[in-house]
């Protein structure tokens, strides 16, 4: 009995509590998942900002009517040049789209306005167009005055 020197090997655990820690272990991190969804705020849709119809559209139509003879008047004294008076006569056609319907047209390509149901505002804009961005010789900047006249006009 020389071989046997008193050594003995660890014993071994049951494997129950080894499933008995996994499943601790997860009911856990159960948990602190449950507390940390359950705790949180919901998401909120952004609201879209309300839009109020102006009470008198005349009197709108009234000031875009004298903001675009001011710039037909500027771009005549040479205060502004033909391009300047192009843009500027597309940006108020277009400010005076969002201030009588709340829609962003200001910030809207001619191809965005066409799809929308803004059929007077489109056509104005694209008479104005190859005054904004096209090559040189520009249309006269009076045409393109009558033409936004136009449309702020006949805007129901």
């Amino acid at each position: 009995m020389q071989d046997d020197s008193g050594f003995y090997p660890p014993l071994q655990y049951s494997p129950v509590w080894m499933w008995l820690g996994v499943a601790l272990l997860a009911l856990v991190l159960g948990w602190y998942a449950w507390v940390f969804l359950s705790t949180r705020q919901p998401r909120r849709q952004p609201e879209a900002p309300r839009f109020t119809p102006p009470s008198d559209v005349a009197v709108l139509k009234e000031a875009y009517l004298q903001r675009i003879d001011a710039v037909a008047a500027d771009a005549e004294a040479g205060l502004l040049t033909a391009r300047e008076s192009h843009q500027e006569l597309s940006l108020l056609v277009r400010k005076f789209v969002r201030d009588v319907t709340g829609v962003d047209a200001p910030r809207m390509t001619l191809a965005e306005l066409q799809r929308h149901p803004l059929p007077v505002a489109a056509h104005a804009v694209s008479r104005i167009y190859p005054g904004e961005f096209g090559p040189g010789p520009l249309p006269p900047v009076a045409r393109s005055a009558e033409s936004a006249r136009e449309a702020v006009r006949l805007w129901n």
